[in-house]
């Protein structure tokens, strides 16, 4: 059982921070703005920033995070460090590397096509996709290719299948109707829409989804689960993601 405490905080018009809490450590993912983490953190000190990607409405509220907490670390991706997109960035990070933080260890995975930095955090059972993988969904190709992001796609839901993916955007009852709409009736995605649907009308969010439960209803990755290597796979997801471009 996993040892982490995390809650989704609600941000702007439909992002999410999170907060993970251990015993002895607290840190905040994409904080884009400080006001609603401040409150979450009810007097708690965090000690690090996990921060997915460069955009504005995952990294606005770090500013005044480290003006307020001056000895936070502050997470990103190699590319991001590189290109000075993060503020405040203090950690640069390549796929494959590890940190140690809480008494847990990161995995790093460099997940691009929504962005060249585009980073997911692993631990203890958990993953924060950022904008790369939605509930039901994926993010736009800001900076990266159809193959660049279906690769990181597939290198997601290759963890294992009970694994909590924690996202950036409350976009789930959007993208399982596009999905019914786009790919017809698919009985898994039908319930997974009355779930969600369930959820939000209570005002509750729907993350976190699974990898098993992305693996069966999001449309983006289908065919390529079924034939994950050949041409087709590619020209199955970049029709799904131009078709929900304009959805």
């Amino acid at each position: 059982m996993s040892t982490l405490r995390i809650t989704p905080i609600p941000c702007l018009k439909d992002n999410y921070a999170y907060l993970v809490e251990t015993p002895d450590a607290c840190a905040v993912v994409d904080p884009s703005e400080a006001a609603p983490v401040i409150e979450a953190l009810g007097g708690r000190q965090p000690n690090a920033l996990w921060l997915t990607h460069h955009h504005w409405d995952h990294v606005g509220g770090i500013e005044a995070l480290c003006a307020r907490y001056p000895e936070l670390e502050v997470w990103g991706s190699a590319v991001d460090a590189q290109l000075r997109r993060i503020p405040k960035q203090t950690r640069a990070f390549e796929h494959g590397d590890q940190a140690r933080w809480g008494g847990h260890t990161i995995d790093i995975l460099h997940t691009p096509g929504h962005t060249k930095g585009a980073l997911v955090y692993v631990t203890d059972g958990h993953a924060f996709t950022g904008d790369t993988l939605f509930g039901g969904g994926c993010g736009r190709l800001f900076e990266g290719t159809p193959e660049e992001m279906l690769a990181s796609l597939l290198a997601i839901l290759a963890l294992p299948p009970e694994t909590h993916l924690w996202f950036g955007h409350e976009y789930t009852v959007a993208n399982l109707r596009f999905a019914l709409s786009y790919g017809g009736h698919h009985p898994e995605t039908a319930q997974r829409l009355k779930d969600a649907e369930a959820l939000r009308q209570s005002q509750l969010p729907t993350t976190p989804s699974t990898v098993a439960s992305e693996r069966a209803t999001n449309i983006f990755v289908r065919d390529a689960l079924k034939r994950p290597h050949g041409p087709e796979a590619i020209a199955s997801f970049t029709a799904a993601r131009l078709a929900k471009n304009v959805a």
